[in-house]
């Protein structure tokens, strides 16, 4: 086969295989020219390629990950062709733009991703084929004749990709080759470990800020017991290991579960997460780090078990304001919180979305499909939309004919490509100073040099937002708030309730909740104790507790003690101090005085006239035979008594 020459040995391995495949692929069959050609039209069949002097890779899920051994499923009418056509808008813009890259045409070759992390990786290897040297001296077709080989294109930096285990196995591959990258919906913490992905940068913040703003929230609405939820992957586990951290150091929320979708979940998986939620019915609130699609399988679930209002959700970034996760099933997401990076719609993207068509769309391959799920129709006999209700006319208009809402990262995308442009345009004016066009000196870019260029360049993004990246190459963490709300026409909507930027920022008025007095929900492990009450903490759960009242003299001296009051004092009513015991005595006012001093006005009656009896009688017999001397004593005491 030749020669491979890498830049690293680790890099070969999965160059050598495709060159291999694709060696095979032009030599079977025919040796002629056109076979090589019709193997290429079949290869940008399942890409989109803009000609240019500097070509950006794309990467961009503009399917769902397929089902029974499928690697593509349903089209993302949202998260993969709005964001598809953000790059190909911001790359047009750039182009007509005189003061960006003057004279210098950016290019493109986008691939779908499929939502899946292996075949991203199969289909990466595209970025990096021009940047190989190959020795065909000794390679031969089976025929004996000499392969033909078609000239790649040369990507320099590549925009995405959207899930972030999907870009950490781009990242592998593009740091050996030095290609830099710039995704606009990646926030995987570890992402930011430049030790391992040190070409890789981003125009969101990392999820460790959303993390925080996310422990914010449940602690600014009263909720310590939660549950979390995540998807399996380094999106989804590494967001939920952020907020448990977070948490445990804050001490005040305590996680009841943390469960996790598998990558390739069964149909009954989803009831059985339902049911083992259900295991801990006071943690109601349930922190999803989750992709799209288990959002919206988990919503299904709930509403299947007839568990509509019970659970408090609150969505990362990945459910964010999308529709799709809560269609025809916008009951049971009543209340749910998510989260955002700060963004604002960017009009411009929004009259052109709306003005595309078959007609003058015709470069991105996947179009066709969209209009047909857009529409509900079917184009043709070969449609992608079996059993159509009805044929497509070509003349249905985006946002007439269709509901139509910018996707929430249509502004990162054109930022991303922006970056990059940015980048090239200072690396152009450093190296090709007065040259018009690209200068030999361009002609091979170093992607070392331009990653340098990316992670200095600072400018207002597409919707007026400063665009910068830090030491590790994200973004500052901003956010918006949303409360997923359904009004008195019965049509939900994402309300802005708040926003975090370093602290949280929110509107309690703003708030809607699906209870009969539409008070605040609760999510906690035990309510709080009554006064002369000590939490009695359940072993390993400092959210939980028993209640034990403060018993005979024992006053409750802390949160989690009982002590006995001092000597003369007793503990107050409610048992929260002591005070001294009072002196109780009798008052002549009283009623309870009346009997005491009657009985006693009859006693010093009694006695007197005893005394007087004997003074009077004093010497005679029976007085002196009595005992005088000592009957006066008796007497005398009788009447002090």
């Amino acid at each position: 086969m030749g020669r491979l020459k890498c830049p690293t040995l680790s890099g070969c391995y999965f160059l050598s295989l495709f060159l291999l495949m694709r060696c095979w692929l032009l030599c079977s069959g025919s040796t002629k020219p056109v076979v090589l050609t019709h193997s290429l039209q079949q290869e940008y069949a399942h890409s989109i390629r803009l000609d240019g002097d500097i070509i950006l890779g794309g990467l961009f899920p503009v399917h769902a990950r397929g089902e029974m051994g499928a690697p593509c499923g349903e089209l993302k009418k949202e998260k993969g062709i709005h964001r598809l056509e953000a790059m190909l808008f911001a790359i047009d813009l750039i182009n007509k733009d005189p003061e960006l890259l003057p004279n210098v045409t950016l290019g493109a070759r986008i691939l779908d991703t499929c939502s899946r992390d292996t075949y991203t990786l199969e289909q990466s290897l595209t970025f990096v084929q021009a940047l190989i040297e190959k020795d065909s001296s000794s390679a031969r077709c089976a025929n004996g004749e000499p392969p033909i080989f078609a000239k790649p294109d040369k990507v320099v930096g590549v925009i995405g990709a959207s899930a972030s285990s999907v870009s950490i196995m781009v990242a592998n591959i593009l740091r050996l080759f030095k290609i830099p990258q710039i995704s606009y919906a990646s926030t995987a913490p570890e992402l930011s470990d430049k030790t391992r992905y040190d070409f890789f940068s981003r125009v969101v913040p990392p999820d460790s800020y959303q993390a925080q703003a996310m422990l914010d929230i449940v602690t600014a609405l009263g909720w310590n017991y939660v549950s979390t939820l995540a998807s399996e992957g380094n999106y989804g586990e590494s967001g939920v290991e952020a907020f448990v951290q977070i948490s445990r150091e804050s001490g005040w929320v305590c996680i009841a579960q943390s469960l996790k979708i598998p990558r390739e979940p069964r149909p009954q998986e989803f009831d059985k997460i339902i049911f083992r939620l259900l295991e801990t019915p006071n943690a109601r609130a349930v922190i999803m780090f989750t992709n799209e699609d288990d959002i919206r399988r988990i919503l299904d679930a709930a509403k299947r078990n007839n568990l509509t209002g019970h659970f408090l959700w609150v969505g990362s970034d990945s459910w964010g304001s999308k529709i799709s996760p809560v269609l025809q099933q916008e009951q049971v997401a009543e209340g749910a919180i998510t989260i955002l990076p700060r963004r604002t719609s960017v009009d411009a993207f929004d009259r052109h979305f709306k003005s595309r068509s078959l007609s003058n769309n015709r470069r991105n391959i996947w179009f066709a499909e969209f209009w047909e799920e857009n529409f509900g129709c079917k184009l043709g006999m070969h449609g992608k939309k079996p059993g159509g209700p009805k044929k497509c006319t070509g003349l249905e208009k985006i946002g007439r004919d269709s509901i139509y809402e910018q996707e929430g990262k249509v502004q990162f995308v054109m930022d991303a490509v922006y970056a990059m442009a940015h980048a090239l345009h200072h690396m152009h004016r450093e190296l090709c100073s007065g040259y018009p066009g690209l200068c030999p000196r361009m002609t091979n870019i170093d992607g070392k040099e331009l990653l340098a260029h990316i992670h200095a360049v600072t400018f207002n993004g597409s919707a007026g937002t400063p665009v910068s990246f830090n030491e590790n190459g994200d973004a500052p963490g901003r956010y918006d708030i949303f409360q997923y709300q359904i009004n008195n026409s019965s049509s939900g909507e994402y309300r802005v309730i708040g926003h975090w930027t370093d602290q949280l920022h929110l509107n309690m008025e703003a708030l809607q909740w699906v209870t009969s007095d539409s008070s605040r929900p609760s999510s906690v492990c035990s309510i709080p104790c009554s006064s002369g009450e000590r939490k009695k903490v359940v072993k390993g759960v400092p959210c939980c507790w028993h209640c034990e009242r403060c018993e005979g003299y024992h006053f409750q001296a802390s949160e989690f003690t009982c002590e006995l009051c001092p000597y003369e004092k007793r503990p107050i009513q409610n048992r929260t101090m002591c005070q001294p015991i009072p002196i109780i005595k009798l008052e002549w006012h009283s009623p309870w005085a009346v009997v005491p001093i009657l009985i006693s006005v009859l006693g010093i009656i009694a006695t007197t006239f005893a005394i007087v009896t004997f003074v009077r009688y004093n010497d005679t017999p029976i007085v002196r035979a009595s005992g005088r001397e000592m009957s006066y004593v008796l007497l005398t005491a009788m009447l002090l008594s």
